[in-house]
């Protein structure tokens, strides 16, 4: 059994459910509509350049968690998915997912975005396993905080490698689709990298390696 990796944002998605979030956030005035646009927008800015602080994102991000119940959360949070993630799922993304079920394969989405956002898309995609950023809980509350490393550039690596530890699995024959250059570390280590709808980097990576390139935006 192989393992085919999948990143999230603009890989499996036509779009970035982070940046989506908080797109949302602000439309439903549950934050401070300028403030945070404005931040929202320079940190996507930030990262499809490859030089993002995600530490100074994360506490960003995660403090809308942090001010608010779990269950506003929740009830938020469906009507984002509902909003913002079912028109960006794609039919060829599906297809995709599909062929590798069929071959046998162990599907894993591997996402820098949090769990908070992306579980129900793994979910949607009918991928049980998820490795993301992990928000802190503390008695059913998020904190702001992030428990343990982020799910980010070499951070994938380390958290991908403690899960096949904890799973008996390991990258013989595996796979892995994105379309960022921030995941550079992780394709360097599967058998078949697989650049997806990919940044200009990693478009001329991919070019000067022979990695495939695929379009997953019908």
């Amino acid at each position: 059994m192989a393992l085919a990796l999948f990143d999230l944002d603009n890989t499996l998605l036509l779009g970035d459910s982070d940046y989506l979030w908080g797109r949302f956030l602000v439309e439903q005035g549950i934050v401070d509509g300028d403030y945070y646009e404005q931040e929202n927008e320079r940190f996507y800015k930030e990262y499809k350049e490859g030089r993002l602080d995600i530490f100074e994102f994360l506490r960003f991000s995660l403090r809308p968690l942090r001010e608010h119940a779990p269950e506003q959360l929740q009830a938020w949070r469906e009507e984002f998915l509902t909003q913002k993630i079912d028109p960006i799922i794609s039919d060829a993304a599906q297809a995709l997912l599909q062929r590798h079920r069929k071959a046998g394969d162990e599907l894993l989405i591997i996402t820098a975005t949090n769990s908070f956002v992306t579980r129900p898309i793994a979910e949607r995609f009918g991928v049980q396993q998820l490795i993301a950023t992990e928000p802190e809980q503390i008695d059913g509350h998020y904190t702001g905080e992030v428990a343990g490393e982020p799910c980010f550039q070499a951070g994938k690596v380390r958290r991908l490698q403690q899960w096949m530890a904890d799973h008996q699995l390991d990258l013989r024959d595996s796979w892995f689709y994105s379309d960022s250059h921030n995941d550079l570390p992780l394709l360097e280590q599967v058998d078949h990298p697989v650049a997806v709808d990919p940044d200009p980097s990693l478009a001329e990576t991919a070019r000067q390696r022979g990695w495939p390139v695929i379009s997953l935006r019908e």
